[in-house]
């Protein structure tokens, strides 16, 4: 039997040459000096129908990377799968392919194919939102690894990522993303867990107070002030107004056109969104008795005049680099995380503001009726289509409430064109 002194003097020759072990383990030298472990062995029937099986090689590694004792139980392994019958070189060669197959199966691969197997169902605005939180928070971390190899204490650190910029929610959406990605890696027989499952408690619990909102005029007014405080895209600047102004949805918001809005130049400014925008089921969606129009105060249809005149694209708030598209869904969020209103006021909560200021008004000016007209102003649908229809018959009183409403929150606010001049950067065309 070999020593490791005997390999490690193993010079080499003019031709290559081996150095016996024991049971067909043997140190193979060549001459340029390469030294490699090999194992001779015999398996299966020989091919020209003479008795006795085949001979066959199989290399267990380099020296001295490999060392003598490392070589001698690969070769004890090699001769146990001899032993159940099994060829070790066949074994060897397979566990290679799943190695490369694995590699090649990383997260980002499934959650691209979960997409579009789920973008045929889900809401196109629902699903463009998970692959663009997938895209931002996940994929620079975890998107090239092995679906495999990605364990618990992985995915912690990328949801912890977001919760420490305070946006606990999301990051609790975050971790539901990943979740799916791995419930369906194992589902489809290239995953065994989901490491995103376990690590669920260790987040910090979501509130369970509404989202932050200011709810007194004065503190609303305040809070837009500080949104606008800072030299941003214009765009973000102005669709947070149009937001606080019509109280409609963010992601309504971030997706709005320019064929949306009618009659600008008239008393009676319209914000028409589609029913498939819309917060409602997938048949309502298709439906266009479903479809929400806005009236406009005058505050409001500034907003879109000026926005109109600077976008230049499809989108009435076009993205800062690619115009094609419109603003990212988080972009306004992240403004009003910047302006230190985390945990006091969110994007969402200006529906909030809306309908606590105006329904108190209500009551002050004892018009207990405006309570529904405000209801239906936030596109809340208890039930039937009946409701969808007298939108259209209160337009009048909506308009008058929302013009009320604009009054009160611009006050002392100054005008777009002033805002965006005041020091907003502007996309160059």
């Amino acid at each position: 039997m070999l020593t490791d002194l005997q390999c490690r003097k193993a010079a080499a020759r003019e031709k290559p040459y081996k150095l016996t072990d024991a049971n067909g383990l043997y140190l193979y030298v060549t001459p340029a000096g390469a030294k490699s472990w090999r194992f001779k062995y015999r398996f299966g029937a020989r091919p020209d129908s003479k008795p006795g099986q085949v001979e066959r090689k199989l290399v267990l590694g380099t020296y001295p990377e490999v060392t003598l004792l490392e070589a001698r139980e690969a070769r004890d392994a090699a001769r146990k799968l001899l032993r159940e019958g099994i060829d070790p070189g066949v074994r060897r060669r397979q566990q290679r392919a799943a190695a490369s197959v694995t590699a090649q199966v990383t997260f980002e691969s499934i959650a691209r194919e979960l997409h579009q197997i789920r973008a045929r169902s889900l809401d196109a605005r629902y699903s463009q939102q998970i692959m663009e939180r997938l895209e931002r928070h996940v994929f620079p971390d975890l998107g090239t690894l092995p679906i495999t190899e990605i364990t618990a204490p992985l995915v912690l650190e990328v949801v912890r990522a977001v919760e420490e910029t305070g946006a606990i929610e999301m990051a609790h959406r975050v971790r539901s993303h990943i979740s799916d990605v791995f419930v369906h890696a194992i589902a489809t027989g290239r995953g065994m867990m989901d490491p995103a499952a376990i690590i669920s408690k260790a987040l910090v619990a979501r509130s369970p107070k509404l989202r932050p909102a200011q709810t007194k005029i004065e503190a609303a007014r305040s809070a837009l002030v500080a949104v606008e405080s800072a030299p941003v895209y214009w765009g973000t600047l102005l669709a947070s107004r149009l937001l606080a102004l019509t109280a409609a949805r963010p992601g309504v918001v971030q997706l709005a056109e320019r064929g949306e809005f009618e009659q600008l130049d008239t008393s009676n400014p319209i914000w028409r969104i589609p029913a498939a925008k819309m917060k409602l089921t997938r048949k309502q969606k298709r439906d266009l008795a479903y479809e929400f129009v806005i009236p406009l105060s005058t505050h409001a249809a500034a907003v879109v005049k000026l926005a109109l005149e600077l976008s230049g694209s499809t989108y009435l708030f076009p993205g800062y680099s690619d115009p094609r598209k419109p603003i990212s869904n988080s972009t306004i969020s992240r403004r009003y995380r910047d302006a230190g209103l985390t945990g006091r006021h969110v994007p969402h909560g200006w529906r909030a503001s809306f309908s606590t200021i105006m329904n108190e008004q209500a009551a002050l000016d004892d018009r207990l009726t405006d309570r529904e007209i405000i209801d239906m102003m936030l596109a809340h649908i208890p039930g039937g289509v009946e409701v969808v229809y007298n939108r259209s018959l209160y337009m009048g009183r909506r308009r008058d409430i929302g013009q009320s409403w604009g009054d009160m929150l611009m006050k002392g606010m100054p005008a777009p064109a002033d805002l965006v001049m005041r020091g907003a950067r502007i996309r160059k065309r």
